[in-house]
């Protein structure tokens, strides 16, 4: 079973078997990726790293949001973790024309302490059309850099350039309490701060040599809590603005995995998508677990131009 974030199997599936595919919880650390970026390659070595007991269910990693007040879907999920209210920076200066008043959420992907709370994140919440895991752990390079290190760096650099555009923030989680959030408070987050754009920050977990980004769009879903009618078209219209400017900034190409080189990937099976009332995207930012792409990953300087180009396309949509 793939993680509740990550994209579906490649196009090219019977090339990459199961266990190489997807990153698992409790098997320990993944392999890393990043990129394009030959002058970063020589001498990288794969090393294949784990940690901890094995386990079958292969499933993708997930996200790590403040927690708000529990939901009726969320009874199961232990309370007992610190949590923390979304946090939004006042030192923006004030936006003018379109930008005026507009409020984007960012969700870093993951918890760095997901590895040590397996017990809390698979327990299972409501995501309208089925339940699924609370959350995952998120993969990892073959050196040990985690999806969710990166995915918080991005979002707070990010937030940064976004708040300099005089746009309020708010990160989902800044690595302020234990474990998740889960899936489903990671989406109210969103909706409960009616922001005009969410952007869910992650990088991939496949096998070496598949490389690239690529932008999950939400499908249209109907089921229990799940509605998104209203958001398929904006999410879209979100989602191929962020993937341009990725692509402009960061010298990144579309995933050669799946997307038929869009760079654009449309699920019905998330629940951050699933359960969003705002327009709202993923974007994997590469593959973790290939040498070349795990190499500009693990760049800072790599990872500032993926947050200007990921803020680019939430301005050139919020009309800036």
């Amino acid at each position: 079973m793939r993680y509740d974030d990550s994209p579906p199997c490649p196009e090219s599936a019977s090339s990459v078997s199961p266990d190489r595919r997807w990153f698992t919880r409790r098997s320990g650390l993944a392999v890393g990726a990043a990129v394009l970026a030959p002058t970063l390659l020589a001498g990288w070595v794969l090393v294949q790293v784990t940690t901890g007991a094995g386990a079958d269910d292969a499933r993708p990693p997930r996200i790590v949001m403040p927690a708000a007040a529990p939901s009726a879907t969320q009874a199961a999920t232990p309370a007992a973790t610190p949590t923390a209210t979304p946090t939004a920076s006042a030192s923006a200066p004030e936006a003018k024309g379109p930008l005026a008043g507009k409020t984007v959420v960012i969700d870093p992907g993951h918890n760095t302490g997901n590895f040590q709370h397996t017990s809390e994140i698979d327990q299972k919440v409501d995501i309208g059309t089925t339940r699924k895991e609370c959350d995952t752990t998120g993969t990892t390079t073959n050196a040990g850099y985690k999806e969710a290190e990166f995915t918080l760096d991005v979002s707070r650099r990010l937030r940064t350039v976004l708040e300099a555009k005089g746009l309020k923030v708010v990160l989902t989680h800044e690595a302020d309490r234990a474990w998740g959030p889960c899936i489903n408070e990671r989406a109210r987050i969103g909706n409960e701060a009616a922001a005009d754009a969410v952007v869910s920050v992650h990088a991939d977990g496949v096998s070496s040599g598949n490389r690239g980004y690529h932008v999950i769009l939400p499908a249209k879903v109907k089921g229990g809590a799940a509605d998104t009618a209203k958001i398929v078209g904006p999410s879209r219209e979100l989602g191929e603005k962020i993937g341009s400017n990725f692509a402009r900034t960061t010298g990144s190409a579309p995933a050669n995995y799946l997307g038929s080189g869009t760079g654009l990937v449309v699920r019905d099976d998330l629940g951050g998508l699933n359960l969003s009332t705002r327009p709202k995207v993923f974007i994997e930012c590469g593959n973790m677990r290939d040498a070349k792409d795990a190499a500009l990953l693990t760049s800072p300087e790599w990872r500032q131009k993926a947050a200007q180009g990921i803020a680019d396309g939430i301005v050139g949509f919020l009309g800036g």
